[in-house]
């Protein structure tokens, strides 16, 4: 439980929009494998043959996007009221902030093809604006107290 009363973690939504990410990008890395692996310097048969756990890599691929979740909640509510929309626009801010400048200097820091940052950060681009859509609008249901004293469900 956060010791800030304005954020009201939904962790159903958390997940929702974890699940979704982690399914997007599933597409998305299907869809830019062969510019990805080009862009790594990588081939699939080297991938296979890191002997690197499948389980592993999935696993940490959805816990990353759970956190993420999770955090771009706390800001969508820490900063104003929870809509979709406010989601998707603090999703690009916190993504224009965070991700594309960490990415950029490292890409030109470990001279990295540009095309491998554009798949990668549009990845992110899109997978943190479907999140700050789910986790944005879809607001945990609060408990008040009724008139009478009775608890009442708000939406």
């Amino acid at each position: 439980m956060s010791a800030d009363a304005r954020i009201r973690q939904n962790y159903l939504a958390d997940v929702v929009a974890a699940i979704a990410c982690f399914a997007f990008e599933a597409v998305w890395y299907s869809i830019f494998l062969k510019q990805w692996l080009a862009g790594t310097g990588r081939t699939m048969e080297w991938l296979v043959a890191t002997g690197m756990s499948p389980l592993l890599q999935y696993g940490t691929a959805l816990v990353a996007s759970a956190v993420m979740a999770a955090a771009i909640s706390c800001v969508i509510q820490l900063t104003g009221p929870q809509t979709a929309v406010r989601g998707m626009r603090l999703a690009s801010m916190l993504w224009l902030g965070f991700v594309v400048t960490t990415w950029a200097t490292e890409y030109v820091f470990e001279v990295r093809p540009w095309s491998l940052f554009f798949i990668n950060a549009g990845f992110w681009f899109i997978g943190m604006n479907l999140m700050g859509a789910i986790v944005g609008g879809w607001r945990a249901r609060v408990p008040v107290t009724g008139s009478v004293g009775r608890t009442a469900m708000k939406a």
